[in-house]
């Protein structure tokens, strides 16, 4: 019995010093010590401890922990039609031989995109990475979601992110874009991330809830509100969460990083007097997390609020997070435009978008895929 409990308690200690020792990572980010900055203390969105919501947003509609809430999605039934039974279309585009004098848009999957505006290059929160979570074999990649990778960028001038959750920062791919990116513009503490990642301090801007930055004669990049939280591992809401609006001498775009719904959606609008094209979450949504993510129906009502002229999902088509069927964004949210005042559009992942281009037509690609 004593052999057989110090055989237990060796493995145990192997397993808690490995387990440790990968914690390490830099992908996990900056120890606690080495957060909070003064900026962030200074923040009039930093309060007790942490950033805070605009509007009262608990994190879970029921009372539940988050550790709780993870196991419960790691150990409960996948419903049918999760993740597609085949690859999906995507084009791969020869990114570096467009003109970079055209403004252009091309939609990644999930939440990234490459965009040409006002004669620059703007990669916005890329994941070229098969998984994006902590632990390897987790949060896969839908086949046929990832045609690109960091060596298919040409040079950027802006890489943006608007907050620290895996599936909008991802380390290798982060990493690999560092010789070919200028700028960084990030959430108020996501700096921390890029520093401990080898990212030279003076290439890297934090931007508060609506602080602005124009390094460019011609284009300014906004930082504004947002409906959601962060947790990188284990302490909550010790980075902000942004939305982006790019604004250029011809149009403005709107990216709604992970957001609810809220008040923010109309008040911005009223603010730009409305945008060109607004790209908003409208997937991985659930009964459990109301308030952090939004319906197609939610998002489709936002796109009105923001008096978007274009419309496209984000947060869709890569990833399966919540319980919903991978399709079922797009079927609601072509249901939910119906009689809208925007267009609805949804490329192909990698497919190249000339935003000159108000006529062309943009097929439901999803249909007649399982």
């Amino acid at each position: 019995m004593t052999k057989v409990l110090i055989i237990l308690l060796a493995v145990i200690a192997v397993l808690g010093t490995g387990g440790w020792t990968y914690l390490q990572h830099p992908k996990f980010g900056p120890s606690n010590a080495a957060m909070p900055s003064a900026r962030i203390l200074a923040s009039p969105n930093y309060a007790d401890g942490e950033f805070r919501n605009l509007v009262d947003t608990p994190l879970f509609t029921e009372e539940i922990s988050f550790l709780a809430m993870v196991f419960r999605n790691l150990t409960e039934e996948k419903p049918d039609g999760l993740r597609p039974t085949s690859p999906l279309p995507s084009v791969k585009a020869d990114l570096k031989a467009l003109d970079k004098s055209e403004d252009v848009i091309v939609w990644l999957g999930h939440s990234s995109f490459y965009v040409q505006l006002g004669g620059r290059r703007i990669l916005i929160e890329p994941v070229f990475s098969t998984f994006a979570a902590p632990a390897p074999l987790t949060n896969k990649a839908f086949d046929g979601t990832t045609p690109y990778s960091a060596a298919d960028m040409p040079e950027i001038d802006y890489l943006l992110i608007t907050h620290e959750h895996w599936d909008h920062l991802d380390y290798d791919t982060v990493t690999a874009l560092r010789p070919k990116t200028r700028h960084v513009v990030v959430a108020l503490g996501v700096g921390a991330y890029l520093e401990l990642w080898d990212y030279p301090k003076d290439r890297i801007l934090e931007l508060d809830w609506n602080e602005r930055v124009e390094l460019d004669p011609g284009l300014t990049i906004h930082a504004l509100p947002a409906r959601h939280y962060t947790r990188r591992l284990l302490s909550s809401n010790q980075t902000l969460w942004v939305s982006f609006a790019l604004v250029s001498d011809r149009r403005r775009l709107f990216f709604s990083g992970d957001s609810g719904y809220g008040p923010h959606f109309a008040e911005i609008g009223e603010r730009f007097g409305g945008f060109d094209m607004a790209a908003l979450d409208s997937g991985q949504y659930s009964p459990s997390w109301v308030y952090i993510h939004m319906t197609p129906e939610e998002a489709a009502q936002a796109a009105e609020d923001l008096q978007a002229r274009t419309m496209m999902p984000i947060h869709v088509g890569k990833f399966a997070i919540s319980k919903h069927t991978w399709n079922e964004p797009f079927i609601r949210l072509v249901e939910a435009s119906h009689d809208r005042a925007y267009r609805l559009m949804t490329p192909l992942i990698g497919k190249p978008v000339d935003l000159n281009d108000q006529q062309q037509e943009l097929s439901r690609w999803w249909e007649g895929l399982e």
